[in-house]
């Protein structure tokens, strides 16, 4: 082996439990803490239309969406389908071609990669427990609000539950063994060994009191809060000073981006008013 050969780290969602997952429509398919608890991922739900709940987050969209973690593509899909210009993005490629064939326009990105229009979007969307990405409630709002356009819109979907938790987990479909990111597993002495280091990746899991207490003012306020088919829902709304230099610089490219990105719109800004 070349001792100067460096090994590329693999994005969790970018493993077989997970595009084995939605190449089936269906789990089973967690999340798994190290202290072993494990949270259920609705993968049916994902790959399946979108739903009333859904709607009544769509319906509030303003502009051009930029979905983060996008997933098989949904609301991505259900904006398009209705003339709204929206961009998923998501770190799995099964993910983004699903998007694709759906008929949605969608990246191979991070939300922390450099991205078209920032500085531009309208709304940012972390739907499906999203806002837990990068395991940094605060390192992800200063991030949506480098993406959005002054008085841009964050809507997020949070947990029923009263939590504020960040914690280290990693994928699990419950029939493999750790390391491979698809199940528990249990070595020849008949131990558990943990998942190595790199299997492992930072989340967290936010009520909507939590994520509020996050994102105060003057950068956010919160405009709206709801809750749809027990899935609980907040819009906050960016403050027009929330800005920074690289937002400047970028502003003065990213329209010509985002209009390159989406077919024109055809009705109002808000999606789906007729649904």
């Amino acid at each position: 082996m070349n001792p100067t050969a460096r090994t590329v780290p693999v994005s969790p969602w970018t493993t077989d439990p997970y595009a084995n997952a939605l190449r089936n429509g269906h789990g089973p398919l967690f999340l798994r803490r190290t202290d072993g608890w494990l949270l259920p991922l609705d993968v049916e739900r994902w790959c399946a239309g979108a739903d009333t709940a859904d709607l009544s987050a769509l319906r509030r969209c303003e502009g051009p969406v930029l979905d983060v973690g996008c997933g098989p593509g949904r609301l991505v899909a259900e904006l398009a389908a209705h003339g709204h210009r929206a961009l998923g993005i998501d770190v799995s490629e099964a993910a983004v071609a699903h998007t694709r064939r759906l008929g949605g326009s969608a990246l191979h990105r991070s939300v922390f990669d450099p991205l078209p229009g920032e500085g531009r979007w309208g709304t940012v969307l972390l739907i499906d427990g999203n806002i837990g990405i990068g395991g940094d409630p605060h390192a992800l709002l200063r991030r949506a609000a480098e993406l959005l356009a002054p008085g841009g819109l964050l809507i997020a979907e949070t947990t029923a539950q009263d939590i504020d938790e960040r914690v280290q987990v990693r994928l699990d479909d419950g029939r493999g063994a750790p390391g491979t990111g698809t199940g528990t597993g249990t070595a020849v002495d008949g131990t558990r060994p943990g998942p190595p280091a790199e299997a492992l990746f930072p989340w967290a899991r936010l009520s909507t009191p939590a994520l509020l207490r996050y994102a105060r003012p003057p950068d956010w306020r919160p405009v709206d809060r709801w809750e749809s088919d027990s899935r609980p829902f907040v819009a906050l709304r960016l403050s027009h000073r929330a800005r920074t230099t690289n937002q400047s610089a970028e502003a003065a490219n990213s329209a010509a981006v985002i209009s390159s990105q989406f077919p024109r719109k055809e009705s109002g800004d808000s999606p789906l008013a007729g649904s």
